[in-house]
């Protein structure tokens, strides 16, 4: 594993009993860049995070982490290996019986020994740098959706992790907040020096931020490549997502015969 790359995807299957899911996936994701993986709904974006976090185990191929094979680890070094990662759930997943500052400090308590004293000055660096520390009193269900993912943000980078991932950070988002995230998104990764995982739909926002992006359908990679190769790609599947037109290999219609001869029939069976 190359001294610059974090994460190593090589040959990667993964079926959900006889479905395939992921065919001959590989990726790399180098130290320090963000990466986003693209892609319609299904097509295997959060499945690979998955693997990644080692909750799935891949049917072939490895998934290395900082040069270890995930699917490997047994639990306590799994249990060791998720301490170096964050993850941005989708909608932020906030513990919502808990306060904004306890749901900051939550993974401190759990995997250090640090005194309440340092915790409490480590969550509230935390929420300053996402803007919020004057939010810690609040509950999640008087934050906005914005605040939420902002917070649920700063819970992810809690231990400074080497490796964030997002499952569609931007979902829900009004325009004002979705940009404050996806500059959030690419300063913490600059700051922390970590490397950054993005799983979205929302493809001219994450083109913003990105270095690299992955564009997946039907489980396989179709393209790779910067933001302004995808901006230009020539794969008709990248070309209609990217711009979001109409038609192209992704069909408005679901399938179906051709309407004339629906409506034929159904003139048919009146007459």
């Amino acid at each position: 594993m190359s001294q610059e790359s974090l994460v190593e995807i090589r040959d990667l299957n993964f079926t959900y009993d006889s479905r395939p899911v992921l065919t001959g996936i590989n990726m790399t994701i180098p130290r320090g860049k963000v990466v986003a993986v693209m892609g319609i709904s299904g097509c295997g974006k959060t499945t690979t995070l998955r693997l990644i976090g080692g909750q799935l185990k891949p049917t072939s191929g490895t998934v290395r982490v900082g040069g270890q094979v995930v699917h490997e680890l047994d639990s306590d070094g799994l249990y060791k290996l998720r301490r170096r990662m964050g993850m941005l759930f989708q909608f932020g997943a906030l513990f919502t019986d808990m306060s904004v500052y306890d749901n900051i400090a939550f993974q401190m308590r759990e995997h250090t020994n640090l005194p309440e004293a340092l915790i409490h000055d480590l969550v509230m660096l935390k929420l300053h740098a996402v803007g919020l520390r004057g939010a810690h009193r609040l509950m999640p269900a008087e934050l906005s959706g914005g605040m939420a993912r902002r917070v649920a943000l700063a819970r992810a980078i809690a231990l400074d992790p080497m490796l964030m991932m997002y499952d569609e950070p931007f979902a829900g988002l009004d325009p004002i907040s979705l940009a404050i995230i996806g500059e959030l998104i690419r300063k913490l990764n600059d700051a922390l020096g970590a490397s950054s995982i993005i799983v979205t739909h929302d493809v001219q926002e994450s083109l913003k931020i990105v270095d690299y992006v992955y564009f997946v359908s039907e489980g396989r990679i179709v393209a790779e490549g910067t933001a302004e190769d995808m901006k230009n790609s020539k794969v008709p599947y990248v070309h209609q997502f990217v711009w979001g037109e109409a038609d192209g290999p992704v069909p408005f219609q679901y399938p179906s015969r051709p309407y004339g001869e629906e409506l034929m029939a159904s003139a048919v069976r009146r007459g």
